[in-house]
């Protein structure tokens, strides 16, 4: 079954001219794409610090400044000749842990205002984040595909980004709690139909054996 290219893997195909130069440079200082990767996660806890400390637009900025580092480290590996299933893997556990800091942030930053439905709405959006991933990704690992959706990761940093700037980090969690539950069941039901075509081709392919 085809999958259809993701927001983020359009935009990966359109900055491509950007990317590559950039990739190949810090190829050329020696950086190994784990590093950039690690990198990433470092400046994402650096911004859900200041985030959590109620300094929305700076925390934002540095968020923005992390997401674009992590966007080399699959391009680097890309132009080494060299992706690995490992690489990949610390790339997920990466993105995984770099939500769940963000959300972490926004999280300590409400109860610190005593916004209980703050509260809440992060741990669903954190929740909604992690499902979809997970879906994804145990999808994939009994053969099917699962890359739909309206939120996948890059657009929930286009969503959570521009809100945060502005200062409306309520709005921003909400918004994601929303969109990604939405996404994730988007993805549930793709796997089921997935699933029931599996079954009916095994059943049509035991009526022609009989």
């Amino acid at each position: 079954m085809s999958t259809k290219l993701t927001f983020s893997d359009r935009a990966r195909l359109i900055f491509k001219g950007i990317l590559d130069p950039i990739g190949a440079f810090l190829n050329r200082l020696g950086l190994s794409p784990n590093t950039i990767t690690l990198l990433g996660l470092v400046g994402t806890t650096v911004g859900a610090y200041v985030i959590a400390q109620g300094r929305m637009t700076t925390g934002a900025f540095i968020l923005l400044a992390s997401v674009l580092v992590d966007a080399f480290d699959g391009t680097m590996a890309r132009l080494r000749g060299e992706p690995s299933d490992f690489g990949a893997f610390v790339d997920s556990v990466s993105d995984r842990y770099a939500e769940l800091v963000t959300f972490g942030g926004l999280l300590y930053y409400f109860l610190t205002q005593s916004d209980y439905p703050g509260v809440v709405v992060s741990f669903i959006a954190a929740a909604g984040c992690v499902l979809v991933s997970y879906v994804k990704a145990r999808a994939e690992g009994l053969g099917f595909t699962a890359k739909v959706g309206i939120l996948t990761r890059f657009e929930r940093y286009l969503v959570l980004i521009p809100l945060l700037v502005f200062n409306q980090p309520f709005l921003a969690v909400a918004i994601i709690a929303v969109l990604a539950n939405i996404t994730a069941f988007q993805r549930i039901f793709h796997v089921r139909t997935q699933g029931r075509e599996r079954i009916n081709e095994s059943r049509n392919s035991k009526d022609k054996a009989a």
